[in-house]
């Protein structure tokens, strides 16, 4: 399992600056840092991971700039796609596990300090959540996982999903 944004020495820092609630980012800047992370995380964790043919699971990557800077930003599904496909290098992801969850009750379960990020409106995470249903709907990599319930619940059916797509492969991981 890998952190993105963040992950690597650069990625971190990076991320440190684009969630520090006292700064005030545009939405450009906030993606250029976005893809900059992203950038490095390919390069120095999933690439090397691939080529040694390991399996690679991250907690973000190239939907969630599409949905909150494409989207919720207003910056253009298009604009970010591409200027994703250019710091990744055109890597995608081969499934893409969207957790469903209302936002209010998402960002209920944060028990630190809000970052920048989550400070936002309860109307932009509603956007953003539309922006992960468009997705969904136009893309069969993203298979919608109910996000409700427990963190073992969830898990449960995140490994169910796995285990149904890839069958022999996630066995290891059911309980």
């Amino acid at each position: 399992m890998a952190r993105e944004p963040g992950g690597t020495q650069g990625g971190e820092r990076i991320r440190d600056v684009v969630l520090d609630p006292g700064l005030d980012l545009g939405p450009e800047a906030e993606t250029l840092l976005y893809l900059a992370s992203r950038a490095e995380f390919v390069r120095r964790i999933v690439r090397p991971a691939l080529d040694e043919g390991r399996i690679v699971v991250a907690d973000r990557y190239e939907f969630s700039t599409l949905a909150y800077q494409g989207i919720g930003r207003g910056l253009g599904l298009e604009k970010v796609r591409g200027l994703n496909s250019w710091a990744t290098g055109g890597l995608e992801p081969d499934a893409v596990i969207l957790l469903r969850i209302e936002p209010s009750a998402g960002r209920d379960r944060k028990e630190e300090e809000p970052d920048r990020l989550e400070r936002e409106s309860g109307e932009f995470f509603r956007q953003v959540a539309e922006a992960y249903d468009l997705l969904a709907s136009t893309d069969s990599r993203i298979v919608a996982v109910d996000g409700q319930g427990s963190p073992e619940e969830i898990e449960e059916r995140v490994i169910a999903e796995l285990v149904g797509r890839w069958p022999g492969t996630f066995e290891v991981l059911k309980r």
